[in-house]
């Protein structure tokens, strides 16, 4: 009782097989990935306009409580932690510790701002001022990147 070469191989693939299986995954994946990762960097910039303009209302709150913004010098963390001589704050206006922005660098925030009551901006993903697309720098005082 001889099996058949046929009879024998009933289960299995070959690594040809294998190999051609992998390729066409490898050519999918070459063809998604770019188009996956311009996602992740606008999603990064919609969070940290979010964020922003979260922030901003924030500022917003702390100044009709204290009447006038946080300092330089007191920084965003005056959202936060209370300020020695303030009387009239009423915080903590935030829940959490300032979040820093999707690229885990502090936010920038300027008292007096150049371009309104304060300036409040990342620097996007190169860190560096200007850019273009996922570089462009995200403020208060533009709308959407």
């Amino acid at each position: 009782m001889s099996l058949t070469r046929k009879e024998r191989r009933t289960g299995g693939f070959t690594l040809i097989e294998l190999m051609i299986v992998l390729f066409i995954l490898g050519l999918l994946a070459a063809l998604v990935a770019p188009r996956l990762m311009g996602r992740v960097g606008k999603a990064k910039q919609k969070t940290a306009q979010t964020q922003i303009q979260l922030l901003g209302t924030t500022l917003d709150l702390f100044h009709l409580d204290v009447g006038r913004y946080p300092t330089e010098e007191e920084g965003l963390k005056a959202l936060r932690d209370k300020v020695d001589n303030l009387p009239a704050w009423g915080g903590p206006y935030l829940d959490k510790p300032v979040p820093k922005d999707p690229w885990s660098r502090p936010y920038i925030y300027k008292f007096p701002g150049e371009h309104g009551p304060y300036d409040l901006y990342s620097l996007g993903a190169d860190g560096a001022e200007g850019g273009e697309g996922e570089n462009q720098d995200i403020t208060n005082w533009q709308t959407s990147p």
